[in-house]
């Protein structure tokens, strides 16, 4: 009996595992054939790349499938499989990350004192905005993952592994990846363009605020800025800003981790009781607390999968992306295949030796360390690495990572409509904390 209860219970998990990535797959395949669209708004632009059309679909067909009666409906166990998937499938982009800039290591080495220091201001002044006003409008837990930093794709990957992408942080800080996804650029684009007007920044300090950590807001915040400039002023600041942007993509991972949730986590608990309320936001995180143990004591979903699972989804995540470069650049998997291959061999590495170390170190880390050596000046087999790397789109990877992220999304509406507006202008205070802070210790340094 309890060996017929053991074999239905794996042909369960099998069916879902085999749905998941059946419809995973023809998201990514539709999102790619769409392909980018922009618009404009006012001063600035908006651009849904295929990774957004990716999240929005899978979000969608969890919504619809609601009402479906047949086997083939996303239930509410396949999306819960989805958000564990996603956990290994951010590591394959954290490789990605660190194989990008392994070879810059001598120029972050050479980038000066305001650069590096600017780094404390991004991370801490979403804290110091975003945190007090999430608590004063209601919001609980998803106040940390939203408001530790700016909600990006390192971010998702490190409350991810922390607390697990079904939590309450989790919700947040996809709900301020989602936020800073369609409204961020154009956001930024205007509070900077303003800051800029005032004339009390430097040019080049605000353009090290620029460096958020995302190619497109730090584009349309240098630009906004370079607008006001002389010419040879203006490309000084799209130089700083791309040197600021590089920083925080790299060290910033390590900054987030081991010096942001820390303080975010450390500032709720002790500010929640003094000036957190009880609105209708509140009740988002009611399910989860109830049945989770406390803070920072959640465990991930990516621990449950086992060995098995987890290679399962960096081979389906790597296949797509294989896919998606095929289809928006023409490059056959064949040619792709050496540098995803890269990628993978990273992520094994460097799960193996958070596994070694007792998880006392985050896989993150060890990802992108492993990662960043094998481009680096330090690898003899650097040179190679990164031409096979260069040929896989930075994109590639993103897509599949979000339709994972969008299939798991159904089961958190409720949470996402109870948030509503509130979680929208926090993730701007915590965009503007990150650029002025930022901007701020950057204008300390270099004036």
């Amino acid at each position: 009996m309890e060996h017929t209860l053991t074999s239905q219970h794996e042909n369960s998990g099998g069916m879902k595992s085999a749905k998941l990535f059946l419809y995973a797959s023809a998201i990514v395949l539709v999102a790619e054939f769409i392909g980018s669209f922009t618009f404009k708004v006012g001063p600035g632009k908006v651009v849904l790349l295929p990774m957004i059309w990716a999240l929005l679909l899978g979000a969608a067909l969890g919504l619809a499938s609601e009402r479906w009666k047949s086997p083939a409906r996303l239930d509410v166990g396949t999306q819960f499989l989805s958000a564990a998937i996603l956990q290994p499938a951010l590591l394959l982009f954290i490789s990605k990350l660190g194989l990008l800039v392994g070879g810059a290591l001598p120029k972050l080495a050479a980038a000066g004192w305001a650069l590096a220091f600017q780094e404390l201001g991004h991370f801490v002044g979403t804290i110091l905005l975003g945190l007090p006003l999430a608590l004063l409008l209601g919001i609980k837990r998803e106040a940390i993952g939203a408001t530790f930093s700016v909600g990006r794709e390192p971010s998702l990957a490190i409350i991810g592994e922390k607390y697990g992408m079904d939590s309450a942080e989790g919700r947040g800080v996809l709900a301020e990846y989602l936020t800073g996804t369609v409204f961020g650029a154009v956001f930024i684009a205007i509070f900077a363009g303003f800051v800029a007007s005032l004339g009390i920044f430097h040019p080049l300090a605000l353009a090290m605020g620029s460096g958020v950590g995302s190619g497109s807001m730090m584009a349309a915040a240098s630009g906004a800025i370079a607008a006001q400039q002389t010419p040879e002023m203006a490309r000084q600041v799209v130089t700083f800003a791309a040197a600021s942007n590089l920083i925080t993509t790299t060290v910033g991972t390590y900054f987030t981790l081991f010096i942001s949730l820390p303080l975010a986590v450390w500032g709720y608990r002790l500010m929640e009781p003094l000036i957190g309320r009880s609105t209708r936001a509140s009740s988002a995180s009611d399910g989860v607390t109830l049945s989770a143990p406390k803070l920072g004591e959640v465990k991930t979903e990516a621990a449950e999968l086992g060995y098995g699972g987890k290679t399962m989804a960096w081979g389906i995540t790597a296949v797509l992306a294989l896919v998606c470069d095929w289809i928006a650049h023409g490059m056959t998997p064949l040619e792709g295949l050496p540098g995803i291959m890269a990628m993978v061999i990273a992520v094994v590495i460097g799960d193996a030796l958070c596994g070694v170390t007792g998880r006392k170190i985050p896989a993150v880390c060890w990802v992108s360390l492993v990662a960043m050596f094998m481009t680096s000046p330090l690898c003899p087999w650097a040179g190679q690495i990164a031409a096979f790397s260069a040929k896989n789109d930075f994109l590639g990877v993103t897509t599949p990572m979000l339709a994972f992220a969008g299939l798991s999304i159904a089961k958190d509406v409720p949470a996402f409509r109870r948030l509503g507006w509130r979680i929208v202008l926090v993730s701007f205070v915590a965009n503007a904390g990150t650029f002025l802070g930022a901007s701020l210790i950057a204008q300390l340094f270099h004036v």
